[in-house]
This record gives C-alpha cells, sequence and structure tokens, in this order.
C-alpha cells in the first residue's frame, strides 16, 4: 500500500506530458501566430484582373473576422462567377483550427457559396470563416 500512492502520481505525471502534447503543423507560423494553410492547388493564385469580362480572373480577400481563438481571413479566387480556389491568410494557431480549414475549403468549393456547415470541433473558427468568406463573395458582387 505504501507503494500505490508513488506509483499513482508519477503515472499521472508522466502522462501529462502525453496529454499536452500537440502534434506539429505542416502549415508555416508566423512570428504574430497565425498559421498560413496550404492551398488546395499547387499553383500561384492568379493576379487580380481589372477587366469585368465573364471569363476573367480575381482575387478578392475577405475581411478579418476576430474570434475568440484568434483572427480569421480568407482569400477567394474568381475564374468568372466561379469560386475555384480559397486560401487562409489568417487562421488561430490551434489543432482543430488547421484540421477543419482543408473541410471548410472543400465544401465552399462544392457549394460555390458561404452556405455551408461548420466542422465539429471548430464551431468558433467555421463562423469566422464563413464571416470572412461572405465579406469576400459581398465584395466581388457574386
Amino acid at each position: 500500500m505504501k507503494r500505490a500512492l508513488p506509483v499513482l502520481v508519477l503515472t499521472v505525471a508522466g502522462l501529462i506530458p502525453v496529454w499536452r502534447y500537440a502534434p506539429s503543423q505542416e502549415a508555416s507560423s508566423s512570428p504574430d501566430g497565425t498559421v498560413a494553410a496550404p492551398t488546395p492547388s499547387a499553383s500561384a493564385p492568379p493576379s487580380s484582373s481589372s477587366s469585368s469580362s465573364p471569363s476573367a480572373s480575381a482575387v478578392v480577400a475577405g475581411s478579418t473576422v476576430a474570434t475568440e481563438k484568434g483572427d480569421v481571413q480568407v482569400e477567394v479566387t474568381f475564374e468568372g462567377e466561379r469560386i475555384t480556389s480559397v486560401r487562409m491568410l489568417r487562421q488561430p494557431n490551434h489543432p482543430q483550427t488547421t484540421n477543419a480549414v482543408p473541410v471548410l475549403i472543400e465544401e465552399t468549393l462544392e457549394a460555390q457559396s458561404a452556405d455551408i456547415d461548420s466542422v465539429t470541433g471548430a464551431t468558433v473558427t467555421s463562423e469566422g470563416y464563413k464571416e470572412s468568406l461572405q465579406a469576400a463573395l459581398d465584395a466581388r458582387g457574386a
């Protein structure tokens, strides 16, 4: 019985670092704590175009949305009226956010609007993402 208490305490003390461990992220982190998520396409986003032709491409940044987890901002690339890619300019440095971003981008490309579901476990970031996305869509006039 005298050994049970120290064994229990040392076991818990040994498990604490395991519980607090956060796996490394593939995204690059900046000094202000934001994380730039990898873009879904390997090519660089096209430059903004001032032409109003239907096939013109444009890149529009949404507003920066302050959430309790951190700032969220998206950049949307349009080919005509179609959303071709979404890139996170700012996002909270949090594992759930990092996991949620590809899902949010995929849903946006499928829905072609900001009317998408929130990602479970990253509700705050999902709401900020949708707000910034809607601001970009409004700025584009889509």
